[in-house]
This record gives C-alpha cells, sequence and structure tokens, in this order.
C-alpha cells in the first residue's frame, strides 16, 4: 500500500501528491515515471514523477483530472492509499551543459517538466522556460518555474493572465529575435510538442519530446505504448519516455491515442454519473489489503510464517 501523506490544489482539475513510496524516491532520476494502479479493479496509468525526498521516502507526483481515474484519483485525500505504484520507470533524461536550453510545457506538463529542468540547471545550462495554459485558472507552479529558470514566460491561450499566445509564438519570437537556443524539450499535449518540433526541425535544434502514451504494463512486453520512431517501433516505457522529436511519426501517435476515445468517453461519463461509489470502492479495495498485510505480519495470523 502507497499512502497519501498531503495533497494540494494547483489548478483548476490539477492536484499535487505527496505519496509514500521509500523504495521509488531512492532509485528515482528526472523524466522518469511510475505506473499506479488505485483499486484492484482499476486501470493502470502512467504519472511523471515531479519531485523526491529520500529522506522522507516519499514522491510528488501531479495529476489533471480528465479520463476517468485522474477524476477519480483526485478525489482521494491525505490518509487514503493508493494499492500498486510501481517505478522508477523508463529511461532518465539526459542531463548535460547543452548551452542555453527552453523548456516548453503545458499546464500540468510543467510539473513533468521540473525534475529535469532543475538537472539541467544544475549542469551549467542558460534556462528558458516556457509555459503555457488555456486560461489563468490553468496556470501552474509559476513560483518553482520562476525559481528555477534564469527566464521564465507564463503564456494563457486567451489572455487571462501575463502574455496572450501560445508557447510555439514565444517560442519563434525568441528565435526570430537572434536567440540562440541550443536544445528544446518540449512536454505537454501532442499537437504542442508536433508545433514545436515543425519549428526547431527546421533550424537544426535538437529537440526531445516527452511521449505519455497509452501504457499498460511499463515494461514493453503489452506493446500498448508502440511509437513510430525514425521509422522503427519503439516503446515509451522502457525506450522513452523522452525521444528525438524529428525522428517521431506525429501522425501515428495521434491515431494510437485516439483508438480507446469513444471507451474512454464512455468510462468517465459513468463514474460522472456516480463518482461517490467508485471513491468507495476504492477505500473499500484498500482497506481490505491493508488487513491482509497486517495479518500477514502478525503473529499467529492466518498468513504467519
Amino acid at each position: 500500500m502507497f499512502k497519501i501523506l498531503s495533497t494540494r490544489q494547483l489548478a483548476t482539475g490539477i492536484k499535487q501528491f505527496v505519496i509514500e513510496a521509500p523504495r521509488i524516491s531512492h532509485k528515482y532520476q528526472p523524466g522518469q515515471f511510475v505506473i499506479l494502479r488505485l483499486y484492484d479493479r482499476g486501470e493502470r496509468i502512467p504519472l511523471t514523477i515531479k519531485a523526491v525526498d529520500p529522506q522522507a521516502g516519499t514522491i510528488t507526483i501531479c495529476v489533471q483530472s480528465v479520463g476517468k481515474t485522474t477524476h477519480l484519483l483526485n478525489l482521494l485525500e491525505p490518509g487514503d492509499s493508493l494499492l500498486d505504484v510501481v517505478g522508477p520507470l523508463g529511461k532518465p533524461s539526459e542531463i548535460k551543459n547543452f548551452g542555453t536550453v527552453a523548456i516548453i510545457a503545458g499546464s500540468v506538463g510543467t510539473a513533468m517538466a521540473i525534475p529535469t529542468t532543475k538537472a539541467l540547471k544544475q549542469a551549467g545550462n542558460h534556462v528558458i522556460f516556457i509555459e503555457g495554459a488555456r486560461r489563468q485558472d490553468l496556470v501552474v507552479l509559476e513560483d518553482e518555474i520562476r525559481a528555477i529558470s534564469d527566464e521564465p514566460y507564463i503564456l494563457t491561450d486567451d489572455g487571462s493572465y501575463l502574455e496572450k499566445g501560445l508557447v510555439t509564438h514565444k517560442l519563434l519570437q525568441l528565435l526570430d529575435s537572434g536567440r540562440k537556443i541550443d536544445f528544446v524539450l518540449a512536454v505537454g499535449p501532442i499537437p504542442m510538442m508536433r508545433a514545436v518540433a515543425d519549428i526547431t526541425k527546421t533550424r537544426g535544434i535538437r529537440t526531445v519530446v516527452s511521449l505519455n502514451s497509452i501504457m499498460v504494463d511499463g515494461t514493453g512486453m503489452c506493446g500498448g505504448c508502440r511509437v513510430l520512431v525514425g521509422n522503427h517501433s519503439q516503446f515509451a516505457c522502457v525506450d522513452g519516455p523522452e525521444f528525438e522529436a524529428d525522428q517521431v511519426n506525429f501522425d501515428v501517435l495521434v491515431q494510437r491515442n485516439s483508438m480507446y476515445r469513444d471507451a474512454e468517453h464512455k468510462s468517465l461519463d459513468d463514474f460522472l454519473a456516480n463518482p461517490e461509489r467508485e471513491l468507495a470502492l476504492v477505500r473499500e479495495s484498500c482497506k481490505l489489503r491493508e488487513l491482509e498485510e497486517h495479518a500477514a505480519v502478525v503473529p499467529g495470523g492466518p498468513h504467519a510464517k
């Protein structure tokens, strides 16, 4: 069991969790992720780790309510537990002194990019961070971004907060002004990452994108997260999640990510009709597991050895 120690609402539909996971916290490197399951009937979902505290034995994740499982997860509070948290998974980010790096993130993608941003800054890079959100109430972690980057830019699509525009507009503005950027990391919605890749490819700027595609087991065995990179099939969970942007076939990625859209919408609609029932199932399942684990270690218990 993995106990939730604290939560914080970051923005509309976006919540931060600090979870007890000592083994993961000791092995984690920037760019890696976990796959979690809320209860025995739940699906597995991948979530990037925002931070770890090895001394406290905790990991921090940020979750945006998009589908059924993320909506359900965001109903949990301190004292609740998660049934499974597996990780750290995936290859770590490449960290070295590139020179000037631009981190481009869309809303909750900001949380995913923070550990790599910190590591790149510590490696001696000049860090430009461009965060985009549809509107002001979806801007997250602004104070942290300003603390870890040399040039922070916050944009909203509707102009409700700070600069109006898309993250790609800011990137183009910087490049057209003559700024030299040596490396770009894009984390966020597929259309945004694709647009960034199109811009940087024509200018010969090395760019990496983080692909949070469909994952099930996180070990490369199920094939659910297959992506086409450089005309070769790779798996986002074990070969990524970060890939060279100019090698990614975004058409195939979009197609795979939309394969289960109808089923996902139906599942979410069913959940929203009675979220309390699903929340009760999660808590009952976790309570049962806690009792089983306790019985296994109590002398004379049914599972004692």
